[in-house]
């Protein structure tokens, strides 16, 4: 069931979602060589915590998730698990994937940093994967149907010659972290639910320089490709308007 959200309820989503935007401009500058994931996932929690949020992640689903942030590198897509032993090098890409919990409500955004010195292919795998979420959210208009979003993401990915991840999607957000309708990154235009105004989504490209196909970890939580080569997650959560999308966990831009 779709739940569409009232006016107090979009303000207090906002909350939850401006401190993880905050998160992301917290974090920029620690992605280098030298750190690891479990010193990135502490500042996550302190900034969470900071603003009398908690991390939606903690713990969440089964087996519990063990940390703040799912931080994934090179060819891990999605639900990297921060370990201390998890150096970053130059040359990784390193997604981060993030949610925070406030007055009862969730959001949820995700971004993919360069680390030093990136092959110029990953590099554009990045950028285009972040122009696809923008290309896809541009079509999130009342009336529009969530294949149009999907179709949209899909279309400008493989243009490029990259991969959507098909068995991985965004999602409805609220007073749960996960909930009605499920935004697939790929699909036919005209086709799904209508989007309507108060409706709160996260849309989040998965998108892989080789092979769509993933893997699941021995770890039961992170996703890698198939076949080892790089993947890039960018996400925002998005409340429809009457007028058009805005953007919720960005600093940079609320509108496409």
């Amino acid at each position: 069931m779709i739940i569409i959200k009232t006016p107090d309820e979009i303000e207090k989503i906002k909350a939850a979602c401006a401190i993880t935007a905050e998160i992301f401009a917290v974090i920029k500058p620690w992605i280098k060589p030298g750190i690891s994931t479990w010193d990135l996932d502490q500042i996550v929690y302190e900034t969470i915590v900071k603003h009398g949020a908690r991390p939606s992640f903690l713990h969440y689903g089964d087996p519990p998730f063990p940390a703040s942030a799912c931080i994934s590198i090179n060819d891990e897509v999605v639900h990297g698990i921060p370990r201390k032993d998890r150096i970053l090098r130059d040359g990784d890409i390193v997604s981060v994937d993030v949610g925070s919990y406030l007055d009862g409500f969730h959001s949820d955004a995700a971004r993919t940093f360069l680390c030093g010195n990136v092959d110029p292919a990953v590099e554009k795998l990045v950028r285009v994967t972040e122009e696809s979420f923008w290309i896809g959210i541009a079509q999130a208009q009342q009336g529009k149907r969530i294949g149009d979003i999907s179709h949209a993401i899909q279309t400008h990915c493989e243009s490029q010659g990259f991969g959507i991840v098909k068995e991985l999607s965004g999602h409805g957000v609220g007073r749960d972290l996960h909930e009605d309708p499920e935004i697939l990154n790929y699909g036919h235009a005209g086709k799904g639910p209508r989007l309507q105004a108060g409706m709160v989504i996260a849309v989040e490209p998965m998108v892989t320089l080789g092979s769509p196909h993933i893997v699941l970890e021995d770890d039961d939580w992170t996703i890698v490709t198939r076949d080892g080569q790089a993947a890039a997650h960018y996400e925002n959560t998005v409340v429809i308007r009457e007028d058009g999308p805005e953007i919720l966990t960005c600093l940079e831009r609320t509108r496409p």
